[in-house]
Protein backbone atom coordinates (compact mmCIF):
# COMPACT_ATOMS: atom_id res chain seq x y z
CA UNK A 1 0.00 0.00 0.00
CA UNK A 2 2.92 2.47 0.82
CA UNK A 3 4.33 1.75 -2.47
CA UNK A 4 1.46 2.18 -4.59
CA UNK A 5 1.16 5.65 -2.79
CA UNK A 6 4.59 6.46 -3.05
CA UNK A 7 4.52 5.43 -6.83
CA UNK A 8 1.36 7.92 -7.42
CA UNK A 9 2.75 10.84 -5.65
CA UNK A 10 5.94 10.20 -7.83
CA UNK A 11 4.17 10.31 -11.19
CA UNK A 12 1.88 13.41 -10.34
CA UNK A 13 5.07 15.76 -9.55
CA UNK A 14 6.50 14.09 -12.13
CA UNK A 15 3.63 15.50 -14.53
CA UNK A 16 3.98 18.67 -13.13
CA UNK A 17 8.06 18.99 -13.51
CA UNK A 18 7.34 17.84 -17.16
CA UNK A 19 4.73 19.87 -18.52
CA UNK A 20 4.78 23.25 -16.56
CA UNK A 21 4.60 24.83 -20.15
CA UNK A 22 1.46 23.62 -20.25
CA UNK A 23 -0.19 24.87 -17.94
CA UNK A 24 1.51 28.29 -18.53
CA UNK A 25 0.19 28.54 -22.07
CA UNK A 26 -2.95 27.73 -20.28
CA UNK A 27 -2.91 31.30 -18.55
CA UNK A 28 -1.51 32.81 -20.62
CA UNK A 29 -4.46 32.26 -23.40
CA UNK A 30 -7.04 32.65 -20.76
CA UNK A 31 -5.24 36.14 -19.29
CA UNK A 32 -5.34 37.14 -22.66
CA UNK A 33 -8.73 36.56 -23.57
CA UNK A 34 -9.82 38.64 -20.13
CA UNK A 35 -7.31 41.46 -21.26
CA UNK A 36 -9.15 41.82 -24.69
CA UNK A 37 -12.90 41.06 -23.18
CA UNK A 38 -12.21 43.96 -21.02
CA UNK A 39 -10.86 45.97 -23.93
CA UNK A 40 -14.02 45.11 -26.15
CA UNK A 41 -16.12 46.18 -22.94
CA UNK A 42 -14.75 49.60 -22.63
CA UNK A 43 -15.21 50.23 -26.43
CA UNK A 44 -18.78 49.47 -25.59
CA UNK A 45 -19.01 51.36 -22.64
CA UNK A 46 -20.56 54.60 -22.90
CA UNK A 47 -19.21 55.95 -19.47
CA UNK A 48 -16.07 57.92 -19.58
CA UNK A 49 -15.04 56.32 -16.39
CA UNK A 50 -16.27 52.99 -17.09
CA UNK A 51 -14.55 53.04 -20.12
CA UNK A 52 -11.17 54.02 -18.40
CA UNK A 53 -11.76 51.32 -16.16
CA UNK A 54 -12.38 48.83 -18.53
CA UNK A 55 -8.85 49.22 -20.33
CA UNK A 56 -6.91 49.66 -17.27
CA UNK A 57 -8.12 46.33 -16.17
CA UNK A 58 -7.51 45.04 -20.02
CA UNK A 59 -3.78 46.22 -19.76
CA UNK A 60 -2.87 45.00 -16.13
CA UNK A 61 -4.47 41.51 -17.60
CA UNK A 62 -2.00 41.88 -20.90
CA UNK A 63 0.99 43.04 -18.94
CA UNK A 64 0.34 39.75 -17.03
CA UNK A 65 0.41 37.42 -19.84
CA UNK A 66 3.25 39.12 -21.69
CA UNK A 67 4.97 38.93 -18.42
CA UNK A 68 4.17 35.06 -18.27
CA UNK A 69 5.46 34.44 -22.26
CA UNK A 70 6.48 37.21 -24.12
CA UNK A 71 6.59 34.85 -27.47
CA UNK A 72 2.64 34.96 -27.18
CA UNK A 73 1.72 37.37 -30.03
CA UNK A 74 -2.12 37.81 -29.10
CA UNK A 75 -0.84 39.07 -25.42
CA UNK A 76 1.15 41.86 -27.03
CA UNK A 77 -1.85 42.60 -29.00
CA UNK A 78 -4.50 42.41 -25.86
CA UNK A 79 -1.61 45.09 -24.27
CA UNK A 80 -1.66 47.29 -27.45
CA UNK A 81 -5.21 47.50 -27.56
CA UNK A 82 -5.68 48.21 -23.82
CA UNK A 83 -3.02 50.97 -23.85
CA UNK A 84 -4.35 52.33 -27.29
CA UNK A 85 -8.13 52.65 -26.28
CA UNK A 86 -6.80 54.69 -22.90
CA UNK A 87 -5.14 56.84 -25.01
CA UNK A 88 -8.01 57.35 -27.00
CA UNK A 89 -10.39 57.74 -23.61
CA UNK A 90 -8.33 60.57 -22.52
CA UNK A 91 -8.65 62.27 -25.45
CA UNK A 92 -5.25 61.65 -27.11
CA UNK A 93 -3.80 64.91 -26.91
CA UNK A 94 -2.22 64.93 -23.46
CA UNK A 95 -0.74 61.45 -23.92
CA UNK A 96 2.61 60.56 -23.09
CA UNK A 97 5.49 59.77 -25.45
CA UNK A 98 6.49 56.75 -23.20
CA UNK A 99 2.50 55.51 -23.53
CA UNK A 100 2.90 55.92 -27.24
CA UNK A 101 5.83 54.20 -27.40
CA UNK A 102 4.83 51.29 -25.33
CA UNK A 103 1.95 50.94 -27.18
CA UNK A 104 3.52 51.07 -30.69
CA UNK A 105 6.36 48.56 -29.17
CA UNK A 106 3.29 46.04 -28.17
CA UNK A 107 2.18 46.42 -31.58
CA UNK A 108 5.43 46.11 -33.65
CA UNK A 109 5.88 42.89 -31.15
CA UNK A 110 2.79 41.41 -32.59
CA UNK A 111 3.73 41.35 -36.20
CA UNK A 112 7.19 40.00 -35.43
CA UNK A 113 6.15 37.09 -33.66
CA UNK A 114 3.27 36.92 -35.86
CA UNK A 115 3.49 38.93 -39.29
CA UNK A 116 0.21 37.71 -40.19
CA UNK A 117 -1.76 39.10 -37.64
CA UNK A 118 -4.50 40.09 -39.29
CA UNK A 119 -6.17 42.96 -36.24
CA UNK A 120 -2.57 44.10 -35.97
CA UNK A 121 -1.76 44.33 -39.41
CA UNK A 122 -5.02 46.72 -39.84
CA UNK A 123 -4.19 48.56 -36.79
CA UNK A 124 -0.62 49.47 -37.59
CA UNK A 125 -1.82 50.08 -41.10
CA UNK A 126 -4.25 52.76 -39.55
CA UNK A 127 -1.59 54.34 -37.93
CA UNK A 128 0.27 54.33 -40.76
CA UNK A 129 -2.42 56.64 -42.33
CA UNK A 130 -3.59 58.47 -39.51
CA UNK A 131 -0.31 59.85 -37.65
CA UNK A 132 1.55 62.42 -39.01
CA UNK A 133 5.10 61.66 -40.64
CA UNK A 134 7.46 62.63 -37.08
CA UNK A 135 5.14 60.51 -35.36
CA UNK A 136 6.21 57.36 -38.02
CA UNK A 137 3.48 58.38 -40.32
CA UNK A 138 3.67 56.65 -43.84
CA UNK A 139 0.31 56.92 -45.66
CA UNK A 140 1.12 54.61 -49.03
CA UNK A 141 2.54 51.80 -46.88
CA UNK A 142 -0.57 52.23 -44.39
CA UNK A 143 -2.69 51.54 -47.71
CA UNK A 144 -0.71 48.65 -48.86
CA UNK A 145 -1.08 47.04 -45.48
CA UNK A 146 -4.59 47.75 -45.08
CA UNK A 147 -5.88 46.64 -48.25
CA UNK A 148 -3.68 43.46 -47.72
CA UNK A 149 -5.77 43.03 -45.00
CA UNK A 150 -8.96 43.16 -46.85
CA UNK A 151 -7.95 40.31 -49.15
CA UNK A 152 -6.92 37.76 -46.21
CA UNK A 153 -10.22 38.46 -43.93
CA UNK A 154 -13.32 39.17 -45.82
CA UNK A 155 -15.00 40.01 -42.19
CA UNK A 156 -12.34 43.59 -41.69
CA UNK A 157 -14.53 46.45 -41.00
CA UNK A 158 -11.97 48.87 -39.48
CA UNK A 159 -9.54 48.15 -43.01
CA UNK A 160 -12.28 48.92 -45.28
CA UNK A 161 -13.04 51.91 -43.24
CA UNK A 162 -10.14 53.71 -43.51
CA UNK A 163 -9.44 52.95 -47.37
CA UNK A 164 -12.80 54.28 -48.13
CA UNK A 165 -12.11 57.29 -46.69
CA UNK A 166 -8.68 57.71 -48.47
CA UNK A 167 -10.17 56.46 -51.42
CA UNK A 168 -13.14 59.42 -51.26
CA UNK A 169 -10.07 61.45 -50.54
CA UNK A 170 -8.88 61.05 -53.91
CA UNK A 171 -11.97 61.34 -55.82
CA UNK A 172 -12.44 57.58 -56.05
CA UNK A 173 -15.60 57.77 -55.12
CA UNK A 174 -17.14 54.16 -56.97
CA UNK A 175 -14.36 52.14 -54.57
CA UNK A 176 -15.10 54.85 -51.83
CA UNK A 177 -18.81 53.55 -51.94
CA UNK A 178 -18.71 49.89 -52.36
CA UNK A 179 -16.14 49.40 -49.59
CA UNK A 180 -17.57 52.14 -47.07
CA UNK A 181 -21.08 49.69 -48.10
CA UNK A 182 -19.73 46.56 -47.07
CA UNK A 183 -18.21 47.73 -44.03
CA UNK A 184 -21.23 48.96 -42.94
CA UNK A 185 -23.32 45.55 -43.61
CA UNK A 186 -20.47 43.75 -41.79
CA UNK A 187 -20.60 46.12 -38.31
CA UNK A 188 -24.77 45.63 -38.89
CA UNK A 189 -24.26 41.63 -39.14
CA UNK A 190 -21.81 41.24 -36.16
CA UNK A 191 -23.37 44.23 -33.83
CA UNK A 192 -20.52 45.31 -33.57
CA UNK A 193 -21.66 48.39 -31.69
CA UNK A 194 -17.98 50.13 -31.10
CA UNK A 195 -17.68 50.07 -34.93
CA UNK A 196 -21.35 51.16 -36.11
CA UNK A 197 -21.13 54.77 -35.34
CA UNK A 198 -18.54 55.42 -37.68
CA UNK A 199 -19.20 52.89 -40.46
CA UNK A 200 -22.70 54.66 -40.44
CA UNK A 201 -21.01 58.16 -40.71
CA UNK A 202 -18.12 56.93 -42.92
CA UNK A 203 -21.11 55.77 -45.65
CA UNK A 204 -22.94 58.68 -45.11
CA UNK A 205 -20.21 61.17 -45.70
CA UNK A 206 -19.16 59.04 -49.08
CA UNK A 207 -22.68 58.68 -50.12
CA UNK A 208 -23.10 62.65 -49.89
CA UNK A 209 -20.21 62.78 -52.05
CA UNK A 210 -20.96 60.29 -54.47
CA UNK A 211 -24.54 62.09 -55.08
CA UNK A 212 -23.05 65.47 -55.66
CA UNK A 213 -20.87 64.25 -58.11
Amino acid sequence: MHRMLYIMFASVLLSWLIIPGVWGEESVQVLTKQAMDECQEGRRAKDEKIRIDHFARGQALAEQAVKLDGQYADAHFALFCSIGERMRANGEVLFSVSEYGRMMEALDQTLLLNPHHTDALSSKGTILIEVPWFLGGDQKKGEVMLREVIKADPQSINARMVVARLCADRGEHQEAFDLAKKALELARAANRVDLLPEAEKTFSNIQTKLASK
